[in-house]
């Protein structure tokens, strides 16, 4: 007899979600169908009581073709320890309230399946992760020292700027201009952000598009590449990137090989890793999107691929 799980689910508001581009409802639309439980819940709704972790949320359902696409439950209070797999499947900005849910998360993680593993979202942040590979990214630099900034773009002549902890493609821009134009915006990036920022060699090979590759257990599942908009050199999807369909080119299977160690020590179950060219961009690691647009273009269920993994580790 198959048995059924429960499964809770860190996330954004479900009123939030795009259901024709979200991986997260793609993921909980597999888990109802194959008869599991699903509970929502946000990141501040998390608590630590008396050696317990708690979660304050709903029970909800999910039908796909109407227009009010989750009927929720009353909320209630659940252990996590009682539920078979949380996904963590909020969007960053990583700060200290979510460094904080991943320690929180950290002490159930030997009762219930976390994915990923807090303890690894939390030492490896997508923009940085990438430094344990420095034969496969372009030249980078992580800084808050205006001069330093302004030196490496002096360097590479073309580069990008873009916050350390933003996603989505927030704030990336391209530093062109005249020196003072060039200090200003470094500055402006600097000071809305109030941390170091990322400098990093521009790849021509933007245009062509960033490849979003999906890796689950540390497999390589699918990809796309996602062609900026004209003028633009972000080809984030949050801002307009459209989707074209690629397979494994250039350097992508020797990238995918040489990450495939690293995932499955830390437990970094699910992965969408970001190539322009040949170049290792960004790791992410909290909520990889993409499983949609790869779906569409090849005729694959990714999903699938995602809970068959699950389900087996829990067995």
């Amino acid at each position: 007899m198959k048995k059924h799980f429960k499964v809770a689910i860190q996330m954004d508001p479900l009123e939030s979600i795009n259901i024709k581009s979200d991986s997260t409802y793609i993921l909980a639309l597999e888990a109802q169908k194959r008869g599991h439980s699903l509970f929502h819940y946000l990141p501040r709704d998390l608590n630590y009581e008396n050696g317990r972790v708690s979660a304050i949320g709903n029970s909800f359902k999910l039908f796909p073709g109407k227009k009010n696409f989750f009927k929720k439950s009353k909320t209630l209070k659940i252990f996590l320890e009682d539920y078979d797999v949380v996904l963590v499947r909020q969007d960053p900005p990583f700060n200290m309230s979510y460094i904080t849910a991943t320690y929180l998360l950290e002490m159930v993680s030997n009762k219930t399946l976390i994915l990923n593993n807090p303890k690894s979202i939390r030492d490896y942040p997508e923009k940085l992760s990438m430094f344990n590979f420095k034969n496969i990214i372009p030249p980078t630099l992580i800084s808050k020292n205006i001069e330093q900034c302004f030196n490496f773009h002096k360097k590479y002549k073309k580069t990008i700027i873009k916050p350390l902890y933003g996603n989505g493609g927030e704030g990336i821009s391209k530093l062109e201009g005249t020196s003072t134009i060039l200090r200003k915006k470094i500055l402006q990036l600097i000071n809305k952000y109030k941390q170091p920022i990322v400098v990093q060699k521009y790849l021509n090979e933007i245009k062509d598009g960033d490849r979003r590759i999906i890796l689950i257990d540390g497999e390589y599942m699918g990809s796309v590449a996602r062609i900026p908009k004209k003028g633009s050199v972000t080809a984030n999807f949050h801002t307009g990137g459209i989707a074209k369909k690629v397979g494994l080119i250039r350097r992508d299977k020797k990238i995918c090989n040489v990450l495939k160690p690293f995932l499955k020590k830390n437990k970094l179950f699910f992965s969408g890793i970001d190539v322009i060219g040949n170049y290792l961009t960004e790791i992410n690691v909290t909520s990889p999107t993409g499983i949609q647009e790869i779906n569409r273009l090849n005729g694959v269920r990714l999903e699938k691929f995602f809970w068959d993994r699950v389900e087996k580790k829990l067995r």
